[in-house]
């Protein structure tokens, strides 16, 4: 099949080699941008930092990091905790999961009332600072980065979902709820709206699939755990 993926990069392009190896045709285009704040992290002393993607790792400036570099740094997975080791922290720790996973790892670590920092972007969820709060920590927020989303539908996407234009998209790949929201929204102002929807759309979790079947999108696949091997285990079923 040929794959449109719309997450930004740099994960864009990651994704797509993984699923090229998988027997797919992917198409990578973003309908997010990633900008960084060039904001400073606060000062003070923190008992660990919470992020909960790898972006907000990734637009931290310069050379200097929150803490000492020893703080413990607890991730809501795998690739954010990678892109923390890559960074220069030396206590990472990896809660394998969601925002839900991140809170109990935190509980089991640390004991409130501590001061947590969470390293996040423009457009996050109230979780897990919500819960860590409602546990007694303080927590405090630095927003490293925010996702612009882009004028209009990337030219590929909106030629290959046009009847009888060149290569024709079988599926999307969904990473978070916004990129869908905007992937939809930019299809329909393009006037394909309908084309997109007929898509086998293939996404992270439940919540990311919500605007697409309010608008009647066919989902396909969901994964198990909003992991990208998970999310890949159900492309690698349709080759």
């Amino acid at each position: 099949m040929r794959v449109w993926i719309a997450r930004p990069e740099p994960g864009a392009s990651r994704t797509a080699a993984r699923v090229s190896a998988l027997g797919h045709d992917p198409l990578v285009a973003p309908v997010l941008m990633l900008a960084t704040t060039g904001d400073a992290p606060p000062d003070g002393r923190f008992d660990g930092l919470v992020v909960t993607s790898a972006s907000a790792i990734l637009a931290l400036p310069g050379p200097a990091l929150p803490g000492d570099g020893t703080t413990p740094v607890f991730c809501v997975g795998g690739r954010t905790a990678q892109a923390a080791r890559d960074r220069g922290f030396r206590s990472v720790l990896d809660a394998g999961g969601d925002a839900a996973d991140l809170v109990r790892l935190v509980a089991a670590t640390l004991r409130p009332p501590c001061r947590l920092l969470h390293l996040a972007g423009a457009e996050r969820k109230a979780e897990p600072g919500l819960s860590l709060e409602r546990a007694g920590y303080a927590v405090a927020i630095h927003v490293s980065y925010g996702m612009t989303a882009a004028a209009a539908l990337p030219a590929p996407v909106a030629t290959a979902l046009a009847e009888g234009q060149g290569e024709p998209i079988a599926a999307a790949l969904h990473y978070s709820r916004r990129s869908a929201e905007v992937a939809l929204a930019l299809a329909i102002s393009a006037g394909r709206g309908g084309a997109f929807r007929a898509l086998k759309h293939y996404c992270l979790s439940a919540d990311v699939a919500a605007p697409l079947v309010a608008a009647g999108g066919r989902i396909h696949f969901i994964a198990a755990r909003p992991s990208e091997d998970d999310l890949l285990a159900g492309l690698a079923n349709d080759v």
